[in-house]
């Protein structure tokens, strides 16, 4: 399979939100900012268990790029930034509480 350009997942809305939202992290991360709203950069990573520093600074700057949630830097010593969801990352409300109900569904199914 070749890869896709960006323009082919323009007109294919699935693949752009698939490859937006793809890895471990990200859905962890939005369902954190979604149930505490703003946070710091510790914060967020105390919220998150068994994420790595490294990998949840690359996880933020690729939502911070992609608009979906917003980076605030303080001009103190030492630096404080403060992570948010911006509206389009709010918009996500729906799918992380589907995402979440459906967790409960099969839950009660498979110990069913």
């Amino acid at each position: 399979m070749s890869e896709k350009t960006l323009e082919e997942y323009v007109n294919c809305s699935f693949h752009l939100a698939m490859n937006t939202l793809e890895g471990k992290w990200k859905f962890a991360i939005l369902y954190v900012l979604l149930d505490k709203g703003t946070l710091r950069f510790k914060e967020l990573e105390r919220a998150i268990p068994d994420i790595s520093t490294r990998m949840l600074v690359k996880e933020l700057k690729h939502l911070v790029e992609k608009k979906i949630v917003h980076r605030k830097a303080y001009a103190t010593v030492p630096p404080t930034v403060e992570y948010s969801l911006s509206e389009i990352g709010q918009s996500l409300r729906p799918v992380i509480d589907s995402i979440s109900n459906w967790g409960k569904y099969y839950a009660e199914k498979v110990n069913a």
